[in-house]
């Protein structure tokens, strides 16, 4: 399997992502903003960072990059795109997911540990049992997902959200376990059509066994053996 990874003015987790899929023993090369041609790819990453500084709102510059025309059209057509922090803030600017994502609750910036729950969605990036529990690191500032409360009740019928915040036990607090306040602790969300994927976790940053965690691993798992099975 090949992975494009973009690489926007700002980014700079996209040597993670590089080193993930190659740990996991795929292909994955570099996609500059200014390109046009995602041919000979079979999934694409928009990885995280600081997107020409988010300036303006996180995402809202990268998503007239030239290369987002083309990323757009690649789903479209079907095919896996994963957005991951940074690049899911451009997926919904891009609107290729509903919703938005605003300052973390108490307006800082959040570097640790999360929890998370799988839950049942269509994601074709995940097929790990819903109910599983992982530990993902987060690192951002504007991770405060929200959507209005129409969207929400059709993501949640048609099976779009893919991944919430959690207590260590899997459970949620009474006044919400996502530590930068996202709505209904929504960590994860995909289309309906479910090949387009976007997170604020960084799954990439776990997969090396040298980290001793390799929970992110089961997305770029999940994607592969999914196209594996189409293909």
């Amino acid at each position: 399997m090949r992975f494009g990874v973009v690489i926007f003015p700002g980014s700079n987790c996209e040597q993670d992502v590089i080193h993930a899929a190659h740990i996991l023993g795929h292909e994955a090369d570099f996609v500059w903003h200014g390109d046009t041609d995602l041919s000979g790819f079979d999934a694409i990453v928009l990885p995280g960072g600081f997107s020409y500084g988010d300036y303006i709102r996180c995402g809202a510059v990268a998503r007239f990059s030239p290369v987002m025309a083309e990323v757009v059209r690649f789903a479209e057509r079907g095919g896996p795109v994963i957005g991951i922090c940074n690049g899911f803030q451009i997926l919904t600017e891009a609107h290729l997911l509903p919703g938005a994502l605003l300052r973390n609750r108490g307006l800082k910036f959040i570097c640790r540990q999360a929890t998370l729950r799988v839950e049942e969605s269509a994601c074709q990036w995940m097929d790990a049992a819903p109910g599983t529990l992982l530990r993902i690191p987060i690192n951002h500032n504007e991770g405060n997902y929200i959507c209005d409360p129409d969207t929400l009740a059709r993501m949640e019928a048609s099976g779009q959200i893919v991944l919430r915040y959690c207590e260590s036990d899997g459970s949620r607090a009474e006044d919400g376990s996502a530590p930068n306040g996202a709505l209904d602790d929504i960590a994860g969300i995909c289309n309906e059509r479910g090949n387009v994927f976007g997170l604020m976790p960084h799954p990439e940053r776990v997969v090396d066994p040298a980290v001793g965690i390799t929970d992110g691993a089961v997305v770029f798992t999940s994607i592969a053996r999914r196209l594996a099975e189409v293909g």
